[in-house]
């Protein structure tokens, strides 16, 4: 039963009963007025009929028995029958009680009628009304009768259960007509796509479980073919994905024999240095170099070809000594030109939620571009790292006063192969830097480059909710 509530059928059935009930209802009160109305009009005509026979039989003077009978058969009290100017009284019996109230049906509206017939619902106990109106088919100016309100009452009542009951089954009867049309037409297409999406989710490789639009409502179509758009697309690009992973598959490996291959080329080339021919020993400095570059290349390929990077193991980190290490490091590499100094601005005990692995690939990425941009350069220059600690973030900058970024490596920045500052760069460094920063929840972002410097800025949120979903 809860199931059937809960959907869309359900609701729909529940919402066509009340709402029929509601109309019913607001059919109900004038309804009742107005038989309340014709009740009464119906007691004023039977008292003038009375009245009518005890004027014709004047000469005869009416017994008790029969006056009774007569006041019986029009369900009142008394009757009073204008035809002139003069009123008079007709048919009298004793009134149990005081008059309570008086009605004109004469010039009684609408609302009077709604309002009185709603008063009269909800007393309680019997009462004694006066009830005024004109006599039907001129038969004098003015009739006026008393009469209980307890069978106007019962009257009433066993009309509006009635009533109520015929606005029940119609409600249902409705209701139940308009459940299975819109199972037909609604729900039954909807339901449809539904399927279809859960077919498509499990295979969305297969073409054959892409949607083909067949409902004829126009809202349901256009879903229906907005959804076949979205699964064409979809399906296009994970094929897509498909054939790049296989080509980053293919290439990784190609990589990784290739680097091992000018690994080995370099160890001869440094050998072919010491060879006495002038040329040999012109020629084979540059050959070292690009097979260098070339090893280089190899080894970033292989880095970013992985098909994910591990999800980061948060843990408290000192920033200081990572840092240190990293400074340590490029200084070594700095040291044969004696161009770049590398230093820390970072306070001791500085503690970050952080992989330490993977950070500290992010700041030697970064740091190591800075060096060679200055020994690209051949001006000497200053690499600093800095840390800021707020209560939302530690935002760590690396400031550098190399020669700052061509126009085309800030158009490309996080680009892998299109980021590059140097002529011989992949761009791949930055691009592994950012996707390890977004894995801790954070942002990598140039916060400015000119002739005078760049400067990187990271950024660490410290909300623990933002990392924990951010290393799942």
């Amino acid at each position: 039963m809860r199931s059937f509530l809960n959907s869309l059928s359900g609701r729909f059935f529940l919402l066509t009963v009340g709402f029929v009930m509601l109309a019913e209802v607001l059919i109900f009160v004038p309804s009742i007025a107005r038989f309340r109305a014709e009740y009464l009009m119906d007691r004023l005509e039977r008292a003038q009929i009375a009245a009518l026979a005890v004027l014709a039989a004047m000469d005869e003077p009416v017994s008790p028995e029969v006056e009774a009978e007569l006041l019986a058969a029009a369900g009142v009290y008394n009757v009073v029958l204008q035809r002139d100017k003069a009123r008079e009284l007709v048919l009298s019996t004793t009134v149990p009680a005081e008059v309570s109230a008086t009605y004109d049906l004469r010039d009684a509206g609408p609302v009077a009628l709604i309002r009185d017939a709603a008063r009269e619902l909800v007393a309680s106990g019997d009462s004694v009304i006066r009830v005024i109106g004109e006599p039907i088919k001129s038969g004098g100016r003015l009739i006026e009768v008393t009469m209980s309100t307890a069978p106007l009452r019962a009257a009433m009542i066993d009309y509006g259960w009635r009533i109520l009951q015929l606005s029940a089954v119609i409600s249902a009867i409705t209701a139940t007509l308009l459940f299975f049309v819109v199972r037909a037409i609604l729900v039954m297409p909807i339901r449809r796509v539904v399927r279809n999406m859960q077919a498509y989710t499990s295979a969305p490789e297969d073409a054959r479980r892409i949607i083909e639009p067949r409902s004829r409502l126009r809202e349901i179509r256009d879903a229906e073919e907005a959804l076949r758009t979205l699964q064409l697309q979809l399906t296009r690009a994970l094929r897509q994905k498909e054939h790049l992973a296989a080509l980053g598959r293919a290439v990784a490996k190609i990589s990784h024999d290739l680097r091992n291959i000018l690994t080995s080329a370099t160890l001869l080339a440094d050998r072919m240095e010491l060879s006495e021919d002038p040329t040999v020993k012109r020629l084979a400095p540059r050959l070292v170099r690009s097979l260098t570059r070339a090893v280089h290349l190899c080894e970033g390929t292989l880095a970013f070809g992985r098909a994910e990077e591990a999800p980061p193991s948060l843990a408290p980190v000192d920033l200081a000594d990572l840092v240190d290490e990293v400074v340590e490091a490029e200084e070594l590499a700095a040291s044969e030109r004696g161009l770049a100094t590398i230093r820390s601005e970072v306070p001791p005990h500085t503690v970050v939620r952080a992989d330490a692995e993977q950070f500290q690939r992010v700041l030697q990425n970064i740091v190591r571009n800075a060096r060679q941009a200055i020994e690209q350069a051949k001006r000497p220059g200053d690499v600093v790292i800095s840390v800021e600690d707020t209560p939302e973030a530690w935002t760590i900058r690396v400031r550098d006063t190399g020669p700052g970024l061509p126009p085309k490596a800030r158009e490309n920045l996080f680009r892998p192969f299109q980021g590059g500052a140097r002529r011989d760069g992949t761009g791949l460094g930055l691009a592994i830097a950012e996707e390890i920063v977004r894995g801790h929840g954070g942002t990598l972002a140039l916060e400015e480059t000119s002739e005078e410097g760049t400067s990187f800025v990271i950024r660490l949120p410290k909300r623990s909710i933002a990392l924990t979903e951010a290393a799942e």
